[in-house]
C-alpha cells in the first residue's frame, strides 16, 4: 500500500506549467507528447491519455528541484476540481491510503500518490528527500510504446480484496514521442553533464 500525502508546491516548472495549462485549448496536448513551447530548453512535456474512466485531463512529465539537484516527476493536472477519483466516484469513496503503478510495455513500476494543489505526483524514487521518477522507470517511459496509470482508489465493500478501480492510457510514440523525454531529461541532468551535452550539440 501506498500513502497519500500532501505537498506544498515546489518549482518553477510546475507554475509555468499551470499557467499554460490554464491558457490552453483543449487540442493543445492531443496527439501524444508536445514539448513545453518557446523555450531553448524545455522542462516539461505534456499528453493527453488516449483512454481512461479517471478525471484526468493531462499528464505531465516535469523537470523539478530536487533539494540541491534536479528530477524528474510525473504529474497528474485533474479536468474537474476535487481529489483524483474514478469518473462517478464520490470523494466520500476514497481511500486513507491507495496504491499506484505505471505500467509501461508490460513492466510494472509501484509508485507513490502525492497530492500537491491543482495535481498529484507520482514517483517511484527520492532525490534528497525529493519525489522523483527512478532513472530505470524514465528509461523505460523513453523507449516505450504505451504507458497505463493504474490506480485503487475508492474503498471496496466490506470483506472485497483490494482492486484497481482507474486506469490512463498514454501513446508514448505519439507526438514527440521518446524525443520529448529525452528532452525533458537532459534538464534533470547533472550541470555539468548538461554543459557536455550542450558542447556536444554545438560540435
Amino acid at each position: 500500500m501506498r500513502t497519500l500525502l500532501n505537498i506544498g508546491r515546489s518549482g518553477l516548472a510546475a507554475l509555468a506549467l499551470s499557467a499554460a495549462l490554464a491558457g490552453a485549448s483543449p487540442a493543445t496536448a492531443a496527439g501524444g507528447w508536445r514539448l513545453e513551447e518557446g523555450v531553448k530548453a524545455p522542462s516539461y512535456a505534456v499528453a493527453e491519455p488516449t483512454a481512461s474512466n479517471l478525471n484526468i485531463d493531462v499528464v505531465a512529465l516535469v523537470c523539478e528541484e530536487a533539494g540541491a539537484a534536479r528530477g524528474l516527476q510525473l504529474q497528474i493536472y485533474l479536468s474537474s476540481p476535487g481529489p483524483l477519483l474514478p469518473n462517478g466516484a464520490p470523494p466520500i469513496g476514497l481511500k486513507d491510503t491507495a496504491r499506484a503503478e505505471i505500467v509501461l510495455d508490460g513492466q510494472v513500476f509501484p509508485v507513490d500518490i502525492l497530492f500537491a494543489g491543482d495535481r498529484v505526483i507520482l514517483a517511484d524514487s527520492r532525490r534528497q528527500q525529493a519525489p522523483v521518477l527512478s532513472q530505470h522507470l524514465v528509461e523505460a517511459m523513453q523507449a516505450g510504446q504505451t504507458m497505463l496509470l493504474r490506480f485503487d482508489l475508492v474503498s471496496e465493500r466490506p470483506g472485497a480484496p483490494a482492486a484497481f478501480d482507474g486506469e490512463a492510457e498514454i501513446d508514448l510514440r505519439a507526438g514527440a514521442g521518446g524525443k520529448a523525454v529525452a528532452v525533458v531529461r537532459r534538464c534533470a541532468e547533472p550541470a555539468s553533464d548538461r554543459l557536455a551535452s550542450a558542447s556536444a550539440t554545438l560540435r
